[in-house]
């Protein structure tokens, strides 16, 4: 097995054949504690000459270079049209065209149609989705079908799990202020801590992508925290690196 093999996931869901994942994981490249190895991200402090590597490593697995979005906890997609870089989401319906998620805790969520013509990734922290970035993700993979609504499936990919994810009634505010129904269970109080819950944003996300229509939902049962083996964690370590969730629509040639 080489060190590549070693360094990523593949998202296990019934996607179409020409559907193409990679997520990485900690493991597998050059860089140095609190970095160590893989580490993706140019803009957590690591040497440029290490983050350089680790993408050369990773794009040997790939057809192009992913397309790098600076994420700013915000719903903005960035499409074939538009090609927006500061986004928290991107789709495409082009053969080839990598698409990235960057993340050490949030949630990564990645999407086809049924027919395997258009594929999607967006990036899912609570702000991120208690305003809309998922749906907006959706909205936009169905602009870009050609022929009526189509059947989309997501995945979702490594984050925070419910157990360890606290946090405070501004957030539990926030997500009761922007009007959309959500799972009580999903914020569960913490006994002895006034305020503070503990936060299932795989159930949030499950809740939020189900009301936009999409049926078919997959993942969900990682947690970044807990696993430090193979995630980075921002929320257990402050100063990490990043991992990226990857996809895109294999050429037939």
């Amino acid at each position: 097995m080489t060190k590549l093999d070693m360094a990523v996931l593949t998202a296990q869901w019934d996607a179409p054949l020409s559907i193409r994942t990679r997520v990485t994981t900690r493991n597998g490249g050059v860089s140095m504690t609190p970095y160590s190895s893989l580490n993706l991200g140019d803009h957590v402090g690591d040497l440029p000459e290490n983050v350089f590597t680790n993408r050369a490593i990773i794009r040997k697995a790939l057809p192009n270079e992913p397309i790098w979005l600076k994420q700013v906890h915000g719903t903005q997609v960035s499409t074939p049209s538009n090609r927006l870089i500061e986004a928290d989401a991107i789709v495409s319906n082009v053969a080839n065209e990598v698409l990235a998620i960057m993340t050490a805790d949030c949630l990564p969520v990645l999407f086809t149609n049924t027919s395997g013509t258009e594929v999607g990734a967006a990036h899912a922290g609570w702000r991120g989705l208690c305003a809309g970035v998922l749906e907006n993700t959706v909205k936009e993979m169905r602009n870009l079908h050609l022929h009526g609504s189509e059947n989309i499936l997501a995945w979702l990919g490594p984050a925070i799990g419910p157990e360890v994810f606290e946090v405070g009634q501004d957030v539990v505010d926030a997500f009761d202020d922007f009007g959309v129904n959500y799972p009580q269970e999903a914020f569960t109080p913490i006994a002895q801590k006034p305020g503070k819950y503990l936060a299932n944003i795989y159930m949030l996300a499950r809740s939020r992508l189900q009301a936009a229509g999409v049926g078919q939902i997959y993942g969900g049962q990682f947690c970044t925290v807990s696993q430090s083996d193979q995630f980075f964690s921002y929320r257990r370590d402050g100063v990490t690196g990043r991992f990226v969730s990857l996809i895109w629509i294999a050429d037939g040639n």
